[in-house]
């Protein structure tokens, strides 16, 4: 068996499908835990649009981003939000590939998993889904798969309609999939005055919600600083709920005053985008009313994963 090919998973006392001649649990099997075992804190780190790359994974239901091999290979890859049946990856007829950051299961580097599923995916017949098996110390992160210059372009989808192949029909049973999935998405929309922040319609109100690059220390300074002054709402009617971390990053959320379209945050979010990055870089001390705003918001943070 290569070294590059996939090891199936197998009992962990049975003999490693690779030929060595030892029990899973100690060969592949092993490698496969401690490769879980990783974590990395800010995986999609080093990528075009980590912010983005946090909210297609976190916060948007659906949603697509054209992706462009490190390799030179033309071959169309295309990053998803999800794909029916939570699988990591697919691979059209054409040979196009749809990977997916909302899968069933995650290890503590996501960019290493999704590396993996990509690499699985080169290799896969077109008409088919993509299954890896688990993924072992040493594999490649996305990171080394695709071309990290490239601009990410994030389109927000009503959606999962790219679920289905524009070049084939569709069967009457994936339809039937599509409509219910479709049932469940929540509406969104990408603001276009500032980076990665999201309207979200949540049927009993409306939110935005941001995810921003600040490491978290200072941020939470920042928006201690904004909130003691009265500057960290969205215009009147808005507040800012809390934060959320995913992903090593910390994304606030505002709710918004009930049927806010997303077209009338967008000056609103540049303002306040400018005012944070002024707080953010503030370096005096916080005064006793923003370390009481700190420590508010630090009570109300949670952490996705």
């Amino acid at each position: 068996m290569s070294a590059t090919t996939e090891v199936p998973v197998v009992g962990p006392r049975q003999p490693c499908p690779c030929g060595s001649g030892k029990r899973y649990k100690v060969c592949h099997g092993k490698q496969a835990r401690d490769a879980e075992r990783q974590y990395v804190v800010r995986p999609f780190a080093g990528l075009p649009g980590e912010c983005d790359w946090v909210a297609m994974r976190e916060i948007v239901s659906a949603a697509t981003a054209p992706l462009r091999l490190a390799s030179g290979d033309d071959r169309s890859v295309v990053v998803c939000t999800l794909l029916p049946g939570a699988f990591p990856a697919l691979v059209r007829e054409n040979g196009e590939i749809l990977l997916a950051l909302q899968t069933m299961t995650s290890t503590g580097d996501p960019a290493a998993d999704l590396g993996h599923t990509l690499a699985a995916a080169l290799e896969t017949e077109p008409g088919s889904t993509v299954s890896p098996a688990p993924r072992t110390a040493g594999a490649p992160r996305l990171h080394d798969l695709i071309d990290t210059d490239a601009e990410f372009q994030v389109t927000v989808h009503d959606g999962f309609d790219y679920w289905l192949d524009p070049e084939s029909d569709a069967a009457s049973e994936a339809k039937a999939a599509l409509e219910e999935a479709n049932s469940a998405v929540v509406p969104a929309a990408r603001l276009t005055s500032v980076e990665a922040a999201y309207w979200c319609s949540l049927g009993d109100r409306d939110q935005v919600r941001w995810v921003l690059p600040y490491d978290e220390e200072p941020l939470l300074d920042g928006l201690a600083r904004l909130h003691a002054a009265g500057d960290d709402t969205l215009g009147e009617g808005t507040r800012l709920l809390g934060t959320f971390r995913a992903a090593g990053l910390l994304v606030p959320v505002w709710d918004l005053v009930d049927g806010t379209p997303a077209d009338a945050v967008e000056e609103p979010a540049a303002a306040l985008g400018e005012r944070l990055a002024a707080a953010v870089a503030e370096k005096a001390p916080l005064t006793s009313e923003q370390r009481r705003a700190r420590a508010g918001l630090a009570n109300r943070q949670v952490t996705i994963r």
